[in-house]
């Protein structure tokens, strides 16, 4: 039986990968508002006489709006994608790959130190790509009936 240390040391390159996922989704980018303010607050500070630094930073805050409005059209744009997910093929074969990678596992080595976390992570992997697998079956099966019933009723 392996001991905590070398469980905590097996589990470290799947807690990584579990903390690069968060910081990933933690990732924020610039702060355009605040540039934008900043650069109005700058272009106030500037002297009338100085016409060409006014031009080329009005300039600038012109084209930070215009990021920022195409900005908020493409994350709309993501939003709407993401809700109209449906499921599909993809999830059915993730699902047949965990629980296929999981069945090998089983005949790894069990005096492995990482393997008792592998196996769980892979178990929980099964779990949850099956949800999303069961998700999209039955979406797919309540469109298929749907689609029959109006097409019974000459809809």
């Amino acid at each position: 039986m392996p001991g905590i240390a070398d469980i905590a040391l097996a589990g470290a390159p799947i807690a990584g990968g579990a903390l690069l996922g968060m910081a990933a989704g933690n990732f924020k980018g610039p702060d355009v508002q605040g540039l934008i303010v900043k650069d109005m607050d700058l272009l106030a500070r500037i002297p009338e006489d100085q016409v060409q630094r006014r031009a080329e930073l009005q300039r600038i805050i012109d084209m930070r709006v215009d990021d920022l409005i195409a900005a908020v059209h493409k994350n709309r744009q993501l939003r709407q994608l993401a809700a109209s997910y449906e499921g599909n093929w993809r999830d059915i074969v993730v699902f047949v790959c965990a629980v296929l990678f999981t069945l090998v596992w089983w005949n790894v080595d069990h005096g492995r130190t990482n393997w008792l976390v592998m196996f769980i992570v892979l178990i929980v992997l099964s779990i949850l790509s099956g949800v999303y697998a069961a998700r999209g079956i039955l979406r797919g099966v309540r469109t298929f009936l749907h689609s029959r019933h109006r097409a019974a009723h000459g809809q």
